[in-house]
């Protein structure tokens, strides 16, 4: 009988600790959450690194050693080193094939090569080379225009364009870039009338993990949970009504939260259903900030590392920021750019018409 209550109070007591350890392990945990403090970034130090009157860049990567790399409308690639530090170091070249000059919209990196897309037809994805540059795609479709292009991996990468025989056109490559293959119209959700995407800012693909998000100018979003491989699409409540309306940019900060804005380019200054958010991974959204700024914009990105608060939009009416997922904004600047990549919680570089900058926030 002993030897039972001594057994029964040694577990009782061990219970006991296992509960004290769990409880520890709760309280640090929630400690750690609450140690991320929201910022109010009022203010942004601008320093030009590049700057001609011929520039327009919508393509731009920004966290490779520190270095912006650019693609411009009269196919010039070209990389600002070392950005990171401020510095103006410029090399370029320009492209062409068969005397036809290309107009880069789209621009993306694997660790070994690097890939730029031209709009129109025939369309042209070149990959970059130290010595040689080579097509390793082009689309004579007489509707060819393609607008965005990003990678899942080192391997594995996925174009956007326009519809052209009733659906999306959607090009992936699982070899690294050496071929990319068009998927059938059978394979994607059927497209509606002329729908495609803005090639404003090539931030019309977002992809976290193996799931992809692709915004068009129907106001939808296709979503892939698996490479590319099967796809479904949402509706979203943003103004579409227009072929100028639409989503003109989708960012994810994880799996489930993720931001688009848009509206109508000829008419700047509206910003009635342009702003909406998710929080289900894409499957349904919502309008916020309705009738208040930020107005169109062409490209809105999440902050890295600011637990999804922090939100920054661009455009050529200016720059705004927001540090509640995006519920409420402040205009920040009426610097014009059309395009922005953050390389770290308070530096980016940002693109436009006629110049390329560094961009510091500061609160």
């Amino acid at each position: 009988m002993f030897a039972k209550l001594f057994y029964f109070y040694r577990n009782l007591n061990f219970m006991k600790q296992i509960a004290f350890v769990l409880l520890v392990i709760v309280f640090f945990s929630c400690k750690q959450e609450d140690k991320f403090v929201s910022r109010d970034i009022s203010s942004i130090e601008f320093n030009h690194l590049l700057e001609d009157s011929l520039l327009n860049v919508r393509a731009l990567e920004s966290y490779i050693e520190g270095n912006a790399y650019f693609a411009t409308s009269i196919g010039e690639i070209g990389a600002i080193f070392p950005a990171i530090s401020g510095g103006t170091g410029v090399r370029k070249k320009q492209l062409k094939f068969d005397s036809i000059v290309l107009n880069f919209r789209s621009l993306a990196n694997t660790k070994n090569n690097g890939f730029a897309l031209s709009i129109g037809s025939p369309a042209f994805l070149i990959k970059i080379g130290e010595v040689n540059d080579s097509i390793v795609y082009q689309e004579n479709h007489p509707k060819a225009f393609y607008d965005s292009m990003d990678f899942w991996n080192d391997e594995e990468g996925i174009a956007i364009g326009d519809s052209t025989d009733g659906c999306l056109s959607v090009i992936i490559t699982r070899d690294g870039g050496n071929t990319w293959n068009k998927l059938l119209c059978e394979d994607l959700p059927k497209g509606t009338e002329n729908e495609g995407a803005f090639a404003a800012s090539d931030t019309n693909i977002a992809i976290v993990g193996d799931k992809t998000w692709v915004a068009t100018t129907a106001g939808r979003v296709y979503y892939s949970p698996d490479k590319g491989k099967t796809w479904d699409v949402f509706e979203t409540p943003i103004v579409k009504e227009k072929e100028t309306e639409g989503i003109y940019s989708i960012d994810f900060y994880n799996e489930l939260n993720g931001f688009a804005i848009g509206g109508d380019y000829t008419k700047p200054d509206d910003n009635a259903a342009n702003k909406i958010r998710t929080s289900d991974g894409g499957k349904t959204w919502e309008l916020v900030a309705q009738n208040k700024t930020p107005n169109y914009r062409s490209c809105v990105q999440y902050i890295p590392n600011r637990k999804g608060k922090e939100l920054v939009a661009i455009g050529f009416k200016g720059i705004d920021y927001s540090n509640d997922s995006g519920t409420t904004w402040k205009h920040l600047s009426d610097e014009g750019f059309y395009t922005i990549r953050f390389l770290n919680d308070s530096v980016a570089y940002a693109a436009g018409a006629g110049r390329i900058s560094k961009l510091t926030f500061r609160e």
